[in-house]
């Protein structure tokens, strides 16, 4: 296969990443030729600077890792990113809303959000690890009708990250008309092919260069 860098948003989130920090990860991502940086909103400006006629796209996240903000905060927050230079954006659910049912506020607040993309991606975080399988499948339908690009499967701050399990499952609810990104706990290449191959296009991961040079290295010994 080609390299799955194309999968890749090439991620750092730290509470204490740094605009050097910043520089290395946009460098990494052209070289490497990752799909996009995922980084904090306030370095969103910085990435978008370097990455400049670039293929490399610059994402973001909103309401994140708790999803618990209003939705007016959630949309100011989307359109400040968009205006700043995002290309990208991944937003966590009202996750409290979802376990009670209220699915009109998940449903209110994704259309919001896309209607402030214009156009720009938008991907859903589901936090799968906190729902039911009916619930899953219930929110990524909510997510594909309410206009998302893709629902993702986990912050990777919560219980624990994406399952092979809950990626086949989103791709039966969304595939083709939305895309699966995995995201939380993927370090090494089989990893990341194995949640290639269940159904995700695209990787959420801070070890993006590591699973790239694991899997030249096993194309170079095959």
């Amino acid at each position: 296969m080609d390299s799955p860098a194309q999968y890749i948003d090439h991620t750092l989130l730290k509470v204490d990443t740094t605009s050097n920090q910043i520089e290395l990860l946009c460098e990494e991502a052209v070289e490497y030729g990752f799909a996009s940086v995922c980084i904090p909103p306030n370095r969103v400006a910085l990435a978008a600077r370097i990455l400049y006629g670039s293929e490399t796209r610059v994402g973001t996240v909103i309401g994140f890792p708790f999803g618990y903000e209003p939705r007016e905060v959630k949309v100011f927050q989307a359109s400040e990113a968009f205006a700043a230079g995002a290309d990208e954006i991944d937003m966590v659910i009202d996750l409290g809303a979802a376990c009670e049912g209220r699915l009109e506020v998940v449903k209110d607040e994704i259309e919001r959000l896309v209607s402030v993309a214009e156009g720009k991606t938008v991907k859903v975080i589901i936090e799968c690890c906190l729902f039911d399988q009916s619930l899953k499948k219930i929110l990524a339908e909510i997510a594909v009708v309410s206009g998302a690009n893709y629902v993702k499967t986990s912050t990777g701050f919560s219980k624990h990250g994406a399952t092979l399990e809950d990626v086949r499952l989103l791709a039966g609810v969304v595939a083709p008309r939305a895309g699966v990104k995995a995201s939380g706990g993927i370090r090494d290449w089989p990893t990341c092919q194995a949640m290639i191959a269940a159904g995700a296009c695209r990787i959420g991961s801070s070890h993006g260069t590591a699973i790239v040079q694991q899997w030249f290295k096993q194309e170079s010994l095959d």
